[in-house]
């Protein structure tokens, strides 16, 4: 059966954050972020982005939950349509609001509608795109008429100065000639965001509007050959395995070791994401599904920092599926990176714009760096 997203719709929390107003609300880190902020945001050209912390006392207004609600409340799939007709729920984040339950029971009981099928992904950017994918393979198979599927994120949390520690000021003073250990000196503080977005999905096509068919979706893991390169709760050993708090001899060892602090193995990062997503992975799609990017009318990708835009495209020309930028659909400088719910405000936006035609085949790419694995969505507007 055919599946098709009939309505896309997102949620930001409180007003935009400009670049100069990020240490006021997050907090001064030892004074070094003013240092690094300037540089890190020079690399990654992120001019704004949503925090669910209130500015003035830097509070906590959102939780995770509330905000893949709010983002689902916002669906409008078609006339009538009440959130007691979901039946299936699928939601993705990167760290829910708790260990247990599962983040699609909290979101279940924010939105409060009636008794349905859920599930939560775990993971990191790619658990937004797995939850469309259970959603999909539900609806595909005549389980449920329909499903939302919903990726979040309130990464402000983990950035706020009272849970960061110090810096290294060896790797701050390196930041000029090496911008990549931005991402490990200053713990990803000013290049995450907090965000949600939702997809409606269906077996049936409505009259009269735009929808998106679902042709495929790809995810592809290489743990099998890479440590662990971005995670939380744990520390990376020296032989590259990572100790779960749960090893260490307290939970006060565990908190004198930072072992709940987000992290990324910077080098590691920089040599493998995108040769990972692309020569390692693209061409299993390409050869599966005979694909030519002549055919791609729009190429959807995240990506955390505008750093990597080029290498993308270059390593995309290199093996022989370039795709020009005019094709290409990125919201990053004003939207921020929302991890997990970056593919659903990206498409919402081109989806919207009024600049997706029927016929167009849209290409997503989601790329997700915690032990490398890789996602791809083909879309066909009908």
């Amino acid at each position: 059966m055919d599946v098709y997203i009939t309505d896309i719709a997102y949620f930001l929390p409180n007003d935009p954050v400009g670049n100069e107003e990020m240490e006021q609300i997050l907090g001064m880190v030892n004074q070094v972020p003013s240092r690094t902020r300037k540089i890190i945001l020079r690399n990654n050209k992120i001019d704004q982005r949503y925090y669910a912390l209130d500015p003035k006392t830097g509070k906590i207004t959102h939780t995770n939950a509330q905000l893949a609600a709010e983002a689902i409340r916002r669906l409008k799939p078609y006339d009538g349509f009440t959130l007691d007709d979901i039946k299936c729920l699928c939601c993705g984040t990167s760290a829910a609001d708790q260990f247990m339950p599962g983040h699609a029971s909290m979101v279940h009981g924010e939105i409060g509608c009636g008794p349905c099928e859920i599930v939560s992904t775990a993971g990191i950017c790619l658990s937004g795109i797995t939850a469309l994918k259970y959603a999909y393979m539900n609806v595909a198979q005549g389980l449920h008429k329909n499903g939302v599927a919903a990726g979040s994120e309130n990464s402000s949390t983990f950035m706020r100065s009272q849970f960061c520690g110090s810096i290294n000021p060896e790797k701050a003073e390196k930041l000029d000639q090496q911008p990549m250990l931005a991402f490990e000196a200053d713990f990803l503080r000013w290049m995450l965001s907090d965000g949600a977005g939702a997809a409606f999905l269906t077996g049936k096509a409505p009259e009269g509007r735009l929808s998106l068919r679902i042709d495929w979706i790809e995810i592809m893991s290489h743990a099998n050959q890479f440590d662990a390169c971005m995670y939380a709760g744990a520390i990376k050993q020296d032989n590259g395995i990572l100790k779960g708090w749960r090893e260490f001899s307290s939970l006060q060892d565990a908190l004198d070791n930072r072992a709940f602090l987000v992290k990324q193995d910077a080098k590691l990062l920089n040599k493998e994401i995108i040769t990972t997503s692309i020569e390692r992975t693209l061409p299993h799609q390409i050869k599966k599904y005979n694909l030519s990017s002549d055919e791609i009318d729009w190429f959807l990708p995240h990506y955390s920092s505008d750093y990597f835009k080029m290498e993308l495209y270059e390593h995309m020309r290199d093996i022989g599926f370039e795709i020009p930028f005019e094709k290409w659909s990125s919201n990053l400088a004003l939207k921020g990176n929302t991890g997990a719910a970056s593919i659903y405000i990206i498409l919402e936006e081109l989806f919207k714009s009024g600049h997706v035609h029927k016929g167009d085949k849209l290409l997503c790419f989601i790329p997700e760096s915690g032990r490398f694995s890789i996602g791809y969505m083909m879309l066909t507007a009908v």
